[in-house]
C-alpha cells in the first residue's frame, strides 16, 4: 500500500511543476528584472544628467592651497 502512495505522488510531481521552482524562477527573474533596469536608468542617467558641480572650496583652504603654491594672497 506504501508503494502506491509513492508511485502516486511521483505521478504527481511529473504532471505538474515543482512549487517551490515556481517560486524560485519567479523570484530569479524579478530579480534580474531589477537589476537591469537599474543598469538601463544607470546608462541613461550618465547620458542625460549634467556633471556634478564641485564643493566650493573654503577662503581658507584657499588661502592654504596659494600659500602651498608660492602665490601671495590678496590682502595679505
Amino acid at each position: 500500500m506504501s508503494s502506491e502512495g509513492s508511485a502516486g505522488k511521483a505521478a504527481a510531481e511529473a504532471k505538474g511543476l515543482n512549487p517551490g521552482l515556481i517560486v524560485l524562477l519567479v523570484v530569479g527573474g524579478l530579480l534580474v528584472t531589477f537589476l537591469i533596469a537599474n543598469y538601463v536608468m544607470y546608462m541613461y542617467a550618465q547620458k542625460t544628467l549634467p556633471p556634478k558641480k564641485k564643493k566650493p572650496i573654503s577662503k581658507k583652504k584657499l588661502k592654504r592651497e596659494k600659500l602651498k603654491q608660492g602665490v601671495p594672497v590678496p590682502g595679505e
